[in-house]
């Protein structure tokens, strides 16, 4: 009798992970209640992990293979009629007001090289040429520039997996998902009244985690991690073919089509599911744009976005089968990497609920590292 497999939580990771599971013609549910405030939906990534100096070694991982799975990923979304993703290989610039800084960030993109060849050729601009490339930037900065960089629209990349995912007959439900025990064995999940039974079900729920695991009596110290992005937009509207902006003090910027300017972002925790924009978090992201890009000041205030990164102890995500529930696994944590790892992450996690070997370590990010018992 063929497996039948739930996913809970349709966002980048949980499409993803339904994809894979269909593209391997197993049979799978996707149930997602469509919150306010997914992280997915709210943002736009930059997938150039090879200039961070963030030297967790498991992160790192996860990061260099998302980045390089991304083309494998659109090029099998393309096959399934999916074309609309928002990914686009633009190049990537890193910009300091310090040189040395940025010497410093080649020479360890020369060293990630030789296991990281998606990150394509690397140098160092002056002003003027960053001007030339990003017309914004009019201030004096000096840049590390990787030709591999590439942005992605999180909603419209998720959508088409989903869509993929669909055409492979995979069933999508929107709803609540309750999780079922019976006996002290979770046989499925409930939503809009009715009971699904499954022989694996995949909690991928983000920042809200916790209350899906609430039945197991388990807390896995999963919280939001609250993100506020400016969107703008700008007169002229050939801006899809500009490198994305990473700067120092977590700003960065990205561009999509017709004048479409993402600016960002916060770093929020302890505020909940607060939804609030507040003009604090506009006027920090904004300062900082400005302090480089001061024409940005004519720019259109579209939109003030807010998101919830799912944030774990150690920051590091974590993936596994629950112990005292071998038939749920849970993959969650994935911070403001979401988008760059969430795909590559998915197809990991749709592998091991398959039992077929997966490329990461998966004691690298041992999901009883987070989990707890409630008393």
């Amino acid at each position: 009798m063929t497996k039948q497999y739930i996913v809970i939580g349709a966002g980048i990771l949980g499409a993803s992970t339904a994809l894979h599971l269909a593209l391997n013609k197993a049979q799978v549910t996707v149930i997602d209640r469509n919150d306010a405030g997914q992280a997915t939906n709210v943002a736009a990534g930059i997938i150039s992990p090879w200039l961070s100096q963030r030297r967790n070694k498991a992160w790192y991982f996860l990061a260099k293979n998302g980045a390089a799975y991304y083309p494998q990923l659109i090029e099998k979304l393309a096959e399934l009629g999916e074309f609309d993703t928002g990914y686009a290989q633009v190049g990537a610039l890193h910009i300091h007001s310090e040189e040395k800084r940025i010497e410093q960030i080649l020479a360890l993109a020369d060293k990630r090289k030789a296991e990281a060849p998606e990150i394509g050729g690397t140098r160092k601009l002056s002003a003027e040429e960053i001007t030339k490339m990003f017309p914004y930037i009019t201030e004096p900065m000096h840049a590390a520039y990787a030709s591999g960089g590439a942005r992605v629209d999180g909603r419209k990349v998720t959508q088409a997996m989903k869509n993929a995912a669909i055409k492979l007959d995979a069933k999508y439900i929107e709803g609540d998902a309750a999780l079922q025990v019976e006996d002290g064995k979770v046989i499925g999940v409930m939503v809009n009244g009715i009971v699904i039974e499954a022989d694996e079900i995949i909690v991928t729920t983000g920042a809200w985690g916790n209350e899906t695991l609430q039945p197991l009596k388990l807390d896995m110290q999963v919280k939001p991690q609250k993100a506020q992005i400016l969107e703008l937009q700008l007169d002229n509207e050939k801006t899809e073919h500009l490198p994305v902006v990473m700067a120092p003090s977590t700003l960065y910027m990205l561009a999509f089509e017709e004048g479409r300017l993402m600016v960002g972002t916060t770093h929020e925790d302890d505020k909940g599911f607060d939804m609030r924009p507040t003009i604090g978090a506009a006027h920090e992201m904004a300062e900082k744009a400005f302090q480089i890009a001061p024409d940005l000041r004519e720019a259109q205030l579209s939109e003030l976005k807010v998101g919830f990164r799912p944030v774990v102890p150690n920051a590091i995500p974590v993936i596994g089968r629950l112990p005292q529930f071998s038939n749920v696994l849970v993959a969650n944590g994935l911070g403001s990497s979401g988008l760059t790892v969430g795909p590559y992450l998915g197809k990991e996690l749709a592998a091991l609920a398959q039992g077929l070997v997966t490329e990461i370590n998966v004691d690298n990010y041992r999901l009883t590292d987070v989990i707890r018992h409630e008393k």
